[in-house]
């Protein structure tokens, strides 16, 4: 079984129910942020790594995120009746991604500095890690609430607490995803046994990042991408 990622799941079914009435006819990753749908800003990253599958699972409004990726080299995985969570919408999507770890990201921030996917790989201990997660210190989170999500060790350990911020990309063993009984569920499930193992790391983010959540997201992140000294 390969030890390196070479497939990317984006992770786009959610409702975005924080952006208000922008989502109730338009599905969040398709926002304009900097007049361009707010999935294509991760996607640039995405295709500078050149992976050899890439992969996005689909349920609110997924005919309009269909025609959006209709004859591009994006596969789809549609989640129906019932939306499957980040857990449940990456097991479903297996089969198109394949066996080995995978990135996965999430597709409501937008990145201002290295490719994240890039300072993930260039991290990548395979013997090591079960899971790299991109973390953001909080002085670099732009439109971040809160405490922060994980303590980051020095030799990149992660544990759960107040600290930095997980920005959404990460690269993951998929193998732990088979033990879990529940058919929708958060991808921290798998996260608690690579805790337990003491597996799972963070790497931190050297630029800026912009959370894309709500409306005001939107326009902090289309003021970070026009100023260089955010």
């Amino acid at each position: 079984m390969r030890d390196f990622p070479n497939a990317v799941m984006l992770f786009a079914a959610g409702f975005g129910t924080r952006m208000g009435a922008l989502t109730r006819t338009t599905p969040k990753p398709l926002i304009p942020v900097a007049g361009r749908a707010l999935i294509d800003h991760t996607l640039d990253h995405v295709h500078a790594i050149d992976p050899d599958r890439i992969v996005v699972n689909t349920h609110y409004h997924h005919d309009q995120m269909a025609a959006h990726f209709d004859g591009s080299d994006v596969q789809l995985s549609h989640e129906a009746p019932d939306i499957l969570e980040t857990g449940g919408g990456l097991r479903a999507a297996l089969p198109l991604l394949g066996q080995g770890p995978v990135f996965t990201s999430n597709t409501d921030a937008i990145w201002q500095g290295p490719n994240p996917f890039e300072v993930a790989l260039d991290a990548w201990r395979p013997d090591d890690m079960d899971a790299l997660l991109v973390c953001v210190p909080q002085e670099r989170a732009i439109g971040h609430k809160g405490q922060g999500d994980f303590a980051l060790a020095l030799d990149g350990r992660i544990t759960r607490g107040p600290g930095v911020i997980y920005g959404g990309v990460q690269i993951l063993r998929t193998n732990g995803l088979e033990a879990i009984h529940e058919g929708a569920f958060s991808l921290n499930l798998l996260w608690n046994q690579m805790l337990a193992k003491g597996r799972l790391f963070g790497v931190s983010y050297p630029g800026h990042w912009c959370d894309v959540g709500s409306p005001e997201g939107i326009t902090l992140a289309e003021q970070m991408l026009g100023t260089q000294d955010v």
